[in-house]
């Protein structure tokens, strides 16, 4: 039987989702806690890879299993397997078809950043930080250049492993909440550290080092070396998948999303 999970967690002190020798993986913590209620070895594969720091509100992964069990146990028996923080959100099974990261259509992360001359404390980790003072208009002018079909090459990182550096991005949202600004991204796929570098290629733009039509630039050049330093994975949430209706999916709204739609995680 093959089930669909939908999971949420903190990356924080995990070496990000893909399991890896001698070093603590989301992936490592949650095919654990699936494998003591399935009595039997489990291996998920999840809709996106999120880098070491990365946290995901709403990661969908799959495990193929003999074992019979309700759908309870694979949330809240799961659950009580699992570090606090790592959580099953929902268990729905799926037909063998279902592929959890080529079956999705989309998938959308939002970036939180504190603009503040102090970095965070009670935050540190949950939010990027920068003291200069940004400019919201210049950044959502920016980022509108990134919406559409792109070679992503400047914003993709050296170890991608990505066959085409081709992708379509969906939305590309800049808000403002008091000193918390919200980036929202929505593509058919990422490339490795495309997200990070984009919120920073933005950052420059509304710190005012650059023009708004720099991230054009950037996109023509194809060229890495070009665009501004990668930002901190801190502020960095995997917030939904994309998939077809037929799946029958549960349409569920994860529980950090209030919190990053107005900015107050």
């Amino acid at each position: 039987m093959r089930y669909a999970l939908g999971v949420e967690y903190d990356g924080s002190g995990y070496y990000g989702w893909q399991r890896q020798p001698e070093c603590l993986s989301i992936q490592e913590a949650l095919e654990s806690a699936l494998t003591g209620i399935a009595s039997e070895p489990i291996s998920v594969i999840a809709a996106g890879r999120t880098d070491r720091g990365v946290h995901a509100c709403g990661q969908v992964v799959h495990f193929d299993t003999q074992a019979q069990r309700p759908l309870t146990a694979w949330v809240r028996g799961v659950n009580a397997l699992l570090p606090s923080g790592i959580a099953v959100l929902w268990a729905h099974p799926v037909e063998p078809e279902f592929h959890a990261r080529f079956s999705a259509h989309s998938r959308s992360y939002q970036y939180l950043l504190l603009n503040h001359p102090v970095r965070p404390a009670l935050m540190a980790g949950k939010l990027g930080w920068y003291h200069h003072r940004l400019d919201l208009d210049r950044m959502r002018q920016g980022a509108q250049f990134l919406l559409g079909q792109h070679d992503f090459s400047a914003f993709r990182a050296a170890e991608c492993q990505a066959k085409t550096p081709l992708k379509t991005l969906l939305q590309a949202d800049v808000m403002q909440y008091g000193p918390v600004f919200r980036f929202s991204f929505k593509a058919d796929a990422f490339l490795q550290h495309m997200v990070r570098n984009m919120v920073g290629a933005l950052v420059a733009v509304g710190h005012g080092n650059e023009a708004p039509s720099w991230i054009l630039e950037l996109l023509k050049s194809r060229n890495r070396t070009l665009a501004a330093p990668t930002f901190s994975p801190d502020g960095l949430y995997l917030t939904g998948v994309g998939y077809e209706a037929h799946w029958h999916l549960p349409q569920h709204t994860s529980r950090c999303d209030s919190m990053l739609g107005s900015g107050n995680i």
